[in-house]
């Protein structure tokens, strides 16, 4: 069901103007903008700051006090109506009554109800909040910040820091907020959260001592994105390795991850859920409003007596108002949310779980998702593409002996030639001088010394970069022996075996690495020279002249379970798109290894161009959105639903929190960013897609249960109300009286209390189901009037039968609708709940059995009770029940052969 977003617009994040300049400025100039220096700030400064700034945390939601959700639980339109009927009962039945004749049960009933319906409604939303706080609750952060009034630097919670604080940052440390970097050595930054890629980029200060390094990024940095920008990083990114000296240049809601946060916090959207619920209460108060006058006038007009016939009409406008609506709501929400829990699901916002169950369209990450989130090194290829073990060897080498980063693809080598006993090299070989990596030559090298007087250089990178310095390949595919060793190499120069490299050669070689790209994989390229075996300082002048070995490519592979997961979420109405900020390339190889359709695929580049109505036509073709921005996120989503869809999205960095929040259920994961979970309405303990099924089929549960409610109270109270109107126009007394009405009504809503806890047949969660008000009417319709059949069958009896056709019997007439009423109004209950032949193909659950008995044993009693005294009726006379029980087995079968109608007719029955 579309979702009311009219008002709701996601902005870019914001990056300060402030963290820009610093990073085109010069360390000290950036210094002397903030007001600070290498020694960091004194005590009294930060003080001073923390009043201008403020404290450095990002806006969130914060729960409703007790209080206020227990005010929140009395405020709906069924109970307005209730206390509507309180404020006429009070004036009809106490202020303007003789004192003989007042009297408190009316209202007495009325709260009642209003007290169960709220306060069971309040307890259960009480007890969600605090588990979904419980859950929330963070560990204390602390950064290691240097100021100038301590001898050491000092562990201080990160929103005790403020602009101008120098911040020592090292591997595993989360980078506290956005800042300049002053000092760094081999500093490699996860960006994931903000931008998808997988890949740490590298960040490096521009002091001169990376004079390389400096003039690329002067070079290039003007035209770049901040977030490309190599001596800044951003609030919630992460250090992989290396560490560094920071100056914090924006803290809280002026760092980039706090202007996210901003604009996501504050009043969320209505969902499907929430404009189901509504449509539903609107349908059933309207139809309220037409019978009561109805019922009023009637009475009127043929009893002569007003005033009762006023007290009647309100008794109708209560059974006509399902006032345990929001408490059964919510109560089959919190059943759903512990059923969840145990399937490692935890529900932060109860509306969600129908949501969950509703949802059609599923867009979520690749990363993690569909994959198992971790590289592995898939092929070691010679120069013709055909596996090859030198290679590896090469490689190998290069990860173990360089110092610098070992990123995610070099403890991928490492771990691959581990498990191919490569370790047993290790010994053979000693270090001899490393070539850095760095992101202007895109590869690093190492020397290393075998037993003999000659070095191995070997060289791993990107491919262009790595062969544009490769003057011969080896030519595996004629090697009889393996050549690694320096004295099977009889000549210095050229090398046996080898074969130039020509413009062919190298674009066959370019065409492999093409080919092995688009199979998904990220390709690196590995290259070796011998040189002479001397102790001196190597530099990127070395790395010329070299023979390339062949390459390794990587992967991250898809999850065991992701195909079958999908299977199964199709198989249940649920369509699984792709939306990422990785490339289209590796996307488009996943998805067809998890049996996702590939051929469509939308750019994040080409969107903007788009319309909305475009828009919405092709995402609901298109399978795979790659480069996606959190922007471009969000508008896909709002375009799903403005086409109809109830959308879920599955998302853990700080670049899905808008999707998140936009999505009529957000789902994120137990280790994803704050901000993630803050936005999410399901948080996962495990990030798989056989988990969001088991939560779809609890969603659908939760729904079923819910809906089962509305068209068992619609349709009885309609068929209720239909039988007063037959009564009104023929009886000359009230068919029951305004207090009995009531009593039958409390009693009824006591019935489904137990129906949260019920079974739902299997056929039923097959596929999504939405809120239809127009259905719940035609059910209305069709179904409430069949209650009404042997509501007169009942009448009839009661008057020709036991002669309770005047006024003087009125009380005997009345008890015997009250009995029948009642039962056939909770033997409704069963023959509702399932679209089969209830007991005999589908059972309830023993809460729901044990309850509607329980009810039905007490209805027969009344009448024969003080209580049955003191509100008019009179013991049944046991004639009356073979009568009784043969009325209740015609009502069973006319309401099967019609639900059997019903359903070939219009394909449904809840």
């Amino acid at each position: 069901m579309k979702k009311l977003v009219k008002n709701l617009k996601v902005k870019e994040p914001v990056i300060s103007e402030l963290l820009v300049a610093s990073s085109k400025a010069g360390t000290d100039a950036a210094l002397t903008a903030l007001k600070t220096n290498i020694n960091g700030l004194s005590d009294e400064e930060v003080l001073t700051r923390r009043e201008q700034y403020g404290a450095n945390e990002v806006a969130h939601e914060r729960p409703e006090p007790w209080y206020e959700q227990l005010v929140g639980a009395f405020i709906n339109p069924f109970i307005g109506v209730l206390a509507v009927l309180i404020i006429i009962s009070l004036f009809t039945d106490v202020i303007i009554a003789s004192p003989e004749d007042r009297t408190f049960k009316t209202i007495i009933v009325l709260m009642t109800m209003i007290i169960i319906s709220a306060v069971l409604r309040f307890w259960q939303e009480f007890r969600s909040t605090q588990a979904a706080e419980a859950l929330k609750a963070m560990v204390r952060t602390t950064a290691t910040v240097i100021r100038k009034d301590h001898d050491y630097p000092q562990e201080v919670s990160i929103t005790e820091l403020v602009p101008g604080d120098i911040v020592k940052l090292s591997a595993g440390d989360m980078v506290p907020a956005d800042v300049r970097l002053l000092t760094s050595k081999d500093l490699f930054i996860s960006q994931a959260v903000l931008t998808g890629e997988a890949i740490p980029v590298e960040k490096y200060d521009t002091l001169g001592n990376i004079v390389g390094k400096a003039v690329a990024q002067d070079e290039n940095q003007a035209a770049a994105s901040p977030l490309e920008y190599d001596n800044i990083c951003f609030m919630g990114t992460n250090v992989v390795t290396g560490s560094a000296t920071v100056l914090v240049v924006a803290t809280g809601k002026e760092a980039y991850f706090g202007t996210m946060a901003k604009d996501i916090v504050g009043k969320r959207a209505l969902t499907s859920f929430d404009i189901g619920i509504n449509k539903v209460s609107w349908v059933l108060i309207r139809f309220m409003f037409i019978m009561v006058p109805v019922v009023f006038m009637i009475n009127g007009f043929t009893k002569g007596n007003w005033m009762e016939a006023l007290l009647f009409a309100v008794s109708v406008a209560v059974g006509l108002t399902p006032e345990m609506l929001p408490m059964i709501v919510t109560a089959n929400l919190a059943r759903g949310a512990v059923a969840m829990a145990k399937r490692k699901t935890i529900v932060k916002r109860l509306n969600s779980i129908q949501n969950f169950g509703a949802m059609d369209i599923l867009c979520t990450d690749k990363t993690g998702t569909l994959t198992q989130d971790k590289i592995i090194l898939e092929r070691h290829l010679d120069i013709y593409g055909k596996k090859n073990l030198e290679v590896l060897k090469y490689a190998y080498l290069n990860s173990y002996y360089q110092t610098g980063l070992k990123n995610v693809l070099d403890v991928a080598v490492l771990k691959f030639g581990d498990e191919h006993n490569m370790h047993n090299m290790r010994h053979n070989y000693h270090k001899v001088d490393e070539i850095p990596f760095d992101f202007v030559r895109r590869r690093m090298s190492v020397i290393v010394r075998h037993e003999v007087e000659r070095n191995l250089l070997v060289c791993k990178g990107a491919v262009e970069e790595v062969l544009a310095l490769c003057s011969e390949a080896d030519d595996f595919a004629h090697l009889e022996e393996p050549m690694l060793k320096p004295e099977n190499d009889k000549r210095k120069n050229p090398r046996p075996l080898c074969m130039k490299l020509d413009a062919e050669k190298r674009k066959k070689i370019r065409s492999i690495a093409s080919e092995l790209n688009e199979e998904g994989l990220r390709v690196l390229a590995v290259a070796y020279k011998w040189v002479a075996g001397e102790e001196r300082t190597y530099n990127v002048e070395d790395e010329s002249d070299m023979i390339l070995a062949g390459y390794i490519a990587f992967l991250d592979p898809p999850k065991e379970t992701a195909r079958t997961a999908i299977a199964a979420l199709n198989a249940h109405g649920v369509t699984v798109k792709i939306i990422t900020g990785d490339n289209e390339v590796v996307t488009r190889k996943i998805c067809k290894e998890v049996g996702l359709d590939a051929k469509n695929i939308i750019m994040g580049k080409d969107i903007d161009s788009i319309s909305d109505e475009e828009l919405a036509v092709r995402a609901q073709e298109t399978t795979i959105f790659a480069k996606m921005s959190p922007t471009q996120k969000s508008r896909i989503i709002r375009s799903l639903q403005g086409a109809g869809h109830t959308v879920g999205y599955m998302g853990d960095g700080i670049n899905d929190a808008a999707a998140l929040r936009d999505a009529d259920v957000g789902i994120s994961v137990d280790t994803a960013v704050d901000i993630a979970k803050e936005s999410a309405d399901i948080i996962l303990l495990e990030k798989s897609l056989m988990v969001l099924e088991e939560g779809v089929l609890e969603g659908r549960k939760t729904f079923g249960n819910i809906i089962k409610y509305i068209k068992m109270t619609a349709s009885s109270n309609f068929g209720n109300v239909f039988s007063v109107l037959i009564a009104s126009a023929f009886l000359p007394f009230l068919p029951m009286l305004a207090i009995q009405l009531l009593v039958q009504n409390l009693l009824y809503d006591i019935s489904q209390i137990s129906i949260p806890w019920d079974n739902v047949d299997k056929e039923y969660m097959e596929k999504p189901r939405k809120w239809e008000a127009g259905g719940i009417a035609r059910f209305m319709a069709f179904i409430g009037p069949i209650s009404s059949i042997f509501d007169v069958t009942t009448f009839c009896l009661m008057w020709y039968v036991f002669g309770a056709n005047n006024p003087d019997k009125q009380s005997l007439f009345q008890s015997g609708w009250f009995v029948e009423g009642l039962l056939s109004q909770t033997l409704v209950v069963h023959m509702i709940r399932t679209q089969k032949i209830p007991f005999f193909q589908s059972m309830p659950a023993l809460p729901v059995l044990s309850l509607t008995l329980a009810i039905m044993a007490i209805g027969i009693y009344i009448p024969f009770s003080p209580l049955g005294s003191s509100i008019g009726l009179i013991p049944l006379p046991l004639a009356y029940f073979p009568w009784l029980f043969a009325t209740l087995l015609g009502y069973c079968v006319l309401t099967q052969t019609m639900k059997n109608w019903y359903i070939r007719k219009y394909g449904q029955w809840m």
